[in-house]
């Protein structure tokens, strides 16, 4: 069953654009689009440290190969999947990294005093731990976590973007909820 791809009001004219050359069209593109692409990245990638240098490295890779987008009411599909092999890349990359490379403790790795009040502390310390348990989501999990919960897309179009029935996103949503619900329950516990 193939769902209709959501295609920004104005982004067709856009595409074809871009695809003549128009560096304004492609600087529009990239300003409606980035936040989105941002939220492709992190949901594949689960590390918000690297978002911006991989977010960098797609549009720099849109530019080259938007040309080769042979249908512009596609464009999304398209744009996700680049997206989406260049935070895989970036991930194995990253893996790679760890394994042959352990970095020494800096004075970056201490933290400074905060002088916030304790509400606040509090606050970025839960929103830093929710992070933590959707970061340490299998991949499988996290993709369809973000995309539903932060990019607020229906089951129908990540089910399309991931290649997935709807079935299959209804229930590795469920799995991810649950898995996050244990995860938070268990750092409670610990403390």
């Amino acid at each position: 069953m193939a769902v209709e791809e959501r295609v920004e009001t104005g982004d067709e004219p856009l595409i074809v654009s871009a695809q003549g050359g128009d560096r304004r069209a492609l600087d529009d593109l990239i300003r409606r689009h980035d936040r989105w692409v941002r939220g492709v990245v992190y949901s594949t990638l689960g590390n918000p440290n690297q978002v911006d240098d991989v977010v960098q490295q797609i549009w720099t890779n849109v530019c080259q190969q938007i040309g080769t987008l042979t249908d512009p009411a596609r464009w999304r599909s398209w744009l996700f999947r680049l997206a989406r092999n260049a935070a895989i890349d970036a991930g194995q990359k990253q893996s790679r990294r760890k394994k042959a490379f352990t970095p020494l403790n800096t004075e970056a790795d201490v933290a400074a005093p905060d002088e916030r009040p304790v509400a606040g502390m509090i606050a970025d310390e839960e929103r830093t731990k929710i992070m933590q348990a959707i970061r340490a989501l299998p991949a499988i999990y996290r993709e369809p976590f973000v995309l539903r919960h932060v990019q607020d897309w229906s089951y129908a179009q990540i089910g399309e973007t991931l290649e997935l029935p709807v079935d299959t996103v209804e229930t590795r949503l469920v799995r991810a909820r649950r898995m996050l619900k244990e995860s938070l329950q268990s750092m409670k516990t610990e403390l």
